[in-house]
């Protein structure tokens, strides 16, 4: 049981994920964790864009794209291609690794 503590009450974050999500399992759940994934992926791309100190118009330039599609994917609207992904990486001097677990 995970239980935390919020403004002196005590409540059960696992309770929570389940009123707000559904049960681990349902549609209504993996479609709330594919939806965290995406925001979370969105996230690192921006803030390696951001390190790399590239403009969103600069970015797009280098992957022949337009810079609405950058911001697109930066936002979490639109999930790149593995191929993009790989190019967006290679735009901001990164690398892609995959390895076991």
């Amino acid at each position: 049981m995970n239980i935390m503590s919020k403004n002196d009450e005590i409540y059960d974050v696992s309770a929570e994920l389940v009123r707000e999500f559904g049960e681990v399992g349902t549609p209504e759940r993996e479609k709330a964790v594919e939806k965290a994934w995406e925001e979370y992926n969105a996230q690192i791309l921006l803030d390696a864009r951001k390190n790399a100190r590239l403009t969103q118009a600069e970015l797009a330039r280098r992957i022949g794209a337009d810079k609405g599609y950058i911001s697109r994917i930066e936002r979490g609207l639109t999930i790149p291609t593995v191929s993009t992904l790989y190019r967006i990486a290679a735009a901001m001097g990164l690398t892609v690794e995959l390895r076991p677990m």
